[in-house]
């Protein structure tokens, strides 16, 4: 009896789980920081709750136009090198069956079984072939500008939500410690999440955005006092 062996991987997802963690991590430090700035410097809960709503919608579109700019550049350049294969396999396909072979053989196969698997491989789909094994490209990988935009804006906007929630919620009195310790909760769940839908130990990734947003919130208190001093 023949036993199928299944198996899961996880790098289908790198393309959505970067563009998620990363805006749900930059709407949540950028917006606390930003909320926790705004009230060392005037101490009032409203001037700070406009600040955050300002800064979750500024936030969420710089953060769509920037994935959307940045992907495009990634998905034109995948294009272009897509094209110059293209027109390679077409000019000197002999040519481009030696290149492939010589790929497999510094891979560990013989020169002989090397040249046959190109041959088969290009007689099934060239230009995917190339694409995969010479340009390392393939559709696990390929940039998607409109699905990074579209997620980096809705999860910089879910994580913003969070500190906005907040300052909403907590008594006057413990608005700043209240903010600053429940922004670092969001920012090592988030951090864990995104490590564990990644496959990786939740531990490190969850410490090391905790540290970050700690770092990001202290700096701006502290041009806040400076600047409510100063006023």
């Amino acid at each position: 009896m023949r036993v199928l062996h299944l198996e899961t991987h996880v790098l289908g997802r790198t393309g959505w789980l970067r563009a998620a963690v990363l805006g749900a991590n930059d709407g949540i430090i950028s917006t606390a920081s930003l909320i926790l700035g705004v009230l060392a410097a005037s101490g009032r809960r409203h001037d700070a709750v406009v600040a955050g709503i300002a800064g979750l919608i500024a936030g969420a579109m710089s953060m769509a136009a920037g994935e959307y700019v940045s992907v495009s550049s990634q998905s034109d350049t995948e294009t272009a090198a897509l094209a110059k294969e293209r027109a390679e396999l077409a000019e000197s396909p002999n040519s481009e069956i030696a290149e492939l072979a010589g790929i497999y053989v510094s891979r560990g196969l013989e020169p002989g079984l090397a040249r046959e698997v190109a041959v088969q491989l290009m007689a099934h789909d060239a230009l995917g072939t190339h694409a995969r094994d010479e340009l390392g490209l393939s559709e696990v990988t390929a940039a998607n500008p409109i699905q990074a935009a579209i997620t980096s804006a809705i999860t910089f906007a879910v994580g913003a939500a969070a500190p906005l929630i907040l300052i909403v919620m907590l008594p006057k009195p413990f608005l700043s410690a209240g903010i600053g310790l429940g922004t670092l909760i969001f920012l090592a769940t988030l951090g864990a999440i995104g490590g564990r839908a990644g496959g990786a130990p939740m531990l490190r990734p969850a410490l090391r955005v905790a540290f970050w947003g700690a770092l990001a919130m202290a700096a701006t208190t502290l041009i806040g006092q400076l600047f409510g001093a100063a006023v």
